[in-house]
């Protein structure tokens, strides 16, 4: 009458590898908006709106809005799509034509 049940894992991965977390471009991105919004939002909310030179339109609100919006669309995106790096990847030959510094031999 005893059944076995067997845990779940927590993060279906394939294994051997894992995401790029906090290096991944769009988190770095997301994060660079977010700054940017809430500096945006705390300057239309408490500093001078500058009605005359906008046309009586709060552009530090409504900007920090869209970014703040724009930061969270990347965030999001990140975290639901991950991208997985390979456990393993093939060392890259030494190539003759690529401007960057020789490697030594191995017996060197």
């Amino acid at each position: 009458m005893s059944e076995k049940t067997t845990p779940l894992p927590e993060k279906a991965t394939p294994s051997g590898t894992h995401t790029a977390g906090a290096f991944d471009i769009r988190n770095i991105i997301g994060a660079l908006l977010g700054i940017y919004g809430v500096i945006l939002l705390l300057a239309g909310l408490f500093g001078d709106t500058a009605s005359a030179k906008t046309g009586g339109i709060n552009a530090n609100l409504w900007t920090g809005l869209a970014l703040a919006v724009a930061s969270a669309v990347f965030l999001v995106w990140a975290r639901l799509k991950p991208i997985v790096v390979p456990a393993h990847v093939e060392p890259v030959e030494d190539d003759p034509t690529r401007p960057a510094p020789r490697r030594r031999p191995a017996d060197h």
